[in-house]
């Protein structure tokens, strides 16, 4: 059976990229968002770290040249210049939702360091920030009673009028396939690290509007530009890994082989320091290296990195007390669907936000921390020019 529906605008995925657009889209406009499967499983809520913020203008030059670096200078300079000029709006919408950062005793923001960062300039929850982010964003958007949610419908094409695209084709969850007619259509599906043996993601994150843009000719953008996380938690256990923080290192967390000796500049940029780890682990003949925590003192640990402490734990590990095994996974897509700076795809009415996307930010290779910021600062320039162009036509 076949079901016709209709919408203004359709968002395929609910991670803060399809989020955020949402919340920057007119409350006259029915808005339907659908999720592969819960709204809970996308890479949204796995980001520990923070989220990157310009401190001030003085910061800019250092924050901007920090990007560049870490994406080898093939990052789109308009795109960063963008990036960071929107990003203490973000902050400070973040706050007004009601998201918990970190706070020094003053009650200012407190800021927490990652590799390839010249300075402290990462806003942050505990090490749960994407979890505490994509909650606030969601819950605020479920108070919209212009925004329709639909769980465990999956995207299967996109539908399209004389070179327009019209809508999608989904399948819900009981296996019908559903026609959903927009105006405009924002693909917010997410990377492509379901498509991995090992891996940071979740495992239905596989690429879709990949697949559905190169049948339609749409283009697509540095496919080979993936990053892997130099340090998730080592196990033999089928199914994701298990991300562990950059900003552990950033707060000081050491990398050691076997000999428990220090082999590597913890704060290099991810793909230096993956390829590092590698290096060393293929000259040792093992299968991961170590992190200690032991020059972090113990009462930072607890409060810093709770969610990271309990699962290693549950792993039969204590990081207050010893170093545990990591190893580099598939952790980001840095490619994606060709985008402008409006988050525009080569097809009219159809927008890619978030990991789905590849608006040149970060290059060859993320700085730490730039992809919840980036993801929110684009998603809400997608609904920006969807609310233009219809004013534009008198719509």
């Amino acid at each position: 059976m076949m079901k016709e529906l209709t919408y203004d605008t359709v968002i395929a995925g609910c991670g803060v990229g399809g989020l955020f657009t949402a919340l920057h889209l007119p409350r006259e406009q029915r808005i339907l968002m659908i999720s592969k499967e819960d709204v809970e499983s996308c890479n949204s809520m796995l980001a520990q770290g923070g989220i990157c913020v310009l401190l001030n203008d003085e910061d800019y030059d250092d924050y901007f040249e920090d990007t560049m670096r870490a994406g080898h200078y093939e990052n789109r300079r308009e795109s960063v210049d963008i990036m960071l000029r929107s990003s203490r709006s973000v902050i400070d919408q973040l706050l007004a939702y009601g998201v918990d950062f970190a706070r020094n005793s003053d009650g200012t923001l407190a800021y927490t360091r990652e590799g390839a960062h010249s300075r402290p300039r990462i806003c942050f929850h505990e090490d749960t920030t994407g979890k505490e982010i994509t909650t606030k964003l969601r819950q605020a958007v479920e108070k919209l009673p212009n925004v329709e949610i639909m769980e465990y419908t999956t995207m299967q094409d996109i539908l399209v009028e004389n070179g327009v695209c019209t809508g999608i084709v989904a399948t819900a969850r009981d296996g019908q396939v559903l026609h959903i007619h927009a105006r405009d259509t924002v693909m917010a599906t997410g990377g492509i690290g379901g498509r991995y043996e090992h891996s940071t993601n979740f495992r239905c994150l596989t690429g879709d509007a990949l697949d559905i843009s190169q049948k339609h000719g749409i283009t697509l953008e540095h496919l080979d530009y993936v990053q892997i996380h130099p340090t998730v938690l080592y196990s033999e256990k089928p199914g994701r890994r298990f991300l562990i923080s950059e900003s552990t290192r950033g707060e000081g967390a050491i990398l050691l082989n076997s000999r428990g000796q220090r082999f590597v500049n913890e704060l290099l940029p991810r793909d230096v320091v993956a390829q590092t780890i590698f290096a060393e682990m293929e000259k040792e003949g093992s299968k991961h290296v170590w992190l200690s925590f032991a020059p972090i003192p113990e009462e930072e640990i607890r409060a810093h990195f709770p969610n990271i402490l309990a699962t290693c734990l549950e792993e039969g590990y204590d990081i207050t007390k010893e170093p545990i095994p990591v190893v580099p996974a598939q952790h980001y897509f840095m490619g994606g669907v060709h985008v402008d700076s409006n988050s525009q795809t080569t097809m009219a009415h159809l927008y890619a936000v978030g990991e789905t996307s590849c608006n040149g930010v970060h290059g060859k290779n993320r700085l730490a921390s730039n992809s919840l910021l980036e993801s929110m600062v684009f998603a809400q320039r997608a609904a920006q020019h969807i609310v233009q162009q219809r004013k534009e036509q008198n719509l």
